[in-house]
């Protein structure tokens, strides 16, 4: 067992502040794959922190108090009695400072990796800026191929996805009237597995087929779709992947250009288990308007009251004209048969 998987189960609570004029919040700590993971008390992740860049403050003192390297206004306190979860912490740093590589060799990684990449570039330092940096130089045709293989592992899981093949074109001409921001993408109608969607490093987007079959016209699953290339826009799907995965497999894909299988796997498990990110009413309406979709099929399929959705159906930027269709009646029929009943 490594010292990661003998830490990976404990929880602690602790208090947080996002920067030194941020009010303090009660959170749950816990530790993840090569980071440290704080939620509030609801169990929504607020910031992770790679296990890399932790740093205390206050060696010896309690309560603890730890901050991402580069940044000691954003701060964690555990108080004494959470022992177990200080142990762990002091434990996988100097885990992780026994295994950094020497800062020279590290700049001569970096600086092969950047000219082969982009050409010469500054030596990043901090796991984040690592992470940006392979996130910044990854070409389009090697993010399509983590998705394939991302793909590869979430199927493990989910089966195939449906291929009916009456439904098969009507998707892709759903993929043509919701594209990427960088032209159309494949789309995948799962059986089961996926909560409602998600979209992969390349573009490729799954849904589950509850939102093909459930309703009786095309724009509430074009409403998820805008929701979720919003999110994607906002947090590219590759930056959540390494995020996840740790600074190491950031390294990996600079100087090879490959992220290791259990990688992939580990990630996979975690897509289909996390719930999706909340958006607000601002960022979904510009989505919205961005794609030519009706807000309100979508506000409705997730209230039908509406009550909480209402912000969605007031400025619907097209509640008094008709935006060009999703699909046809026909096309939409046929989508609805892609999983063959």
């Amino acid at each position: 067992m490594t010292a990661l998987e003998e830490y990976q189960r404990l929880e602690a609570a602790g208090l947080w502040r996002a920067n030194a004029e941020a009010q303090r919040l009660d959170v749950i700590v816990s530790i993840g794959d090569a980071t440290l993971v704080i939620s509030d008390t609801r169990d929504r992740p607020l910031t992770h922190w790679s296990l890399a860049a932790v740093e205390r403050a206050n060696p010896g003192e309690f309560p603890a108090i730890y901050y991402p390297d580069g940044d000691p206004a954003e701060q964690l306190e555990l108080a004494e009695d959470e022992a177990q979860m200080i142990e762990g912490i002091e434990k996988l740093r100097a885990a992780v400072g026994r295994h950094r590589p020497h800062p020279g060799r590290l700049r001569l990684v970096m600086f092969l990796a950047s000219m082969a990449a982009a050409g010469a570039v500054a030596v990043f330092w901090l796991p984040e800026a690592l992470r940006a940096h392979a996130v910044s130089v990854v070409p389009d045709v090697k993010r399509e191929q983590i998705g394939d293989a991302l793909m590869a592992q979430i199927q493990r899981v989910t089966g195939a996805p449906c291929a009916e093949t009456s439904g098969v074109g009507a998707l892709e001409k759903l993929s043509r009237r919701l594209p990427e921001k960088d032209g159309p993408t494949p789309i995948n109608v799962m059986r089961g597995g996926v909560r409602d969607t998600i979209q992969l490093p390349g573009g490729r987007l799954l849904v589950n087929r509850a939102l093909v079959e459930d309703y009786e016209e095309p724009d509430v699953l074009a409403g998820f779709i805008v929701a979720e290339r919003m999110r994607a826009q906002i947090a590219d799907p590759l930056d959540r992947l390494l995020l996840h995965s740790g600074v190491l497999d950031s390294v990996r894909l600079l100087t090879t250009g490959d992220l290791p299988e259990e990688t992939l796997k580990a990630y996979a498990e975690r897509l289909l288990t996390t719930p999706r990110a909340a958006l607000d009413d601002d960022t979904l309406l510009r989505g919205f308007a961005a794609w030519s979709v009706r807000a309100r099929p979508y506000a409705y399929a997730i209230d039908i009251s509406g009550e909480t959705t209402l912000g969605l159906i007031e400025a619907d930027p097209f509640a008094t004209e008709i935006p060009p269709p999703i699909l046809s009646d026909a096309d939409w029929l046929r989508l609805q048969g892609i999983c063959g009943g």
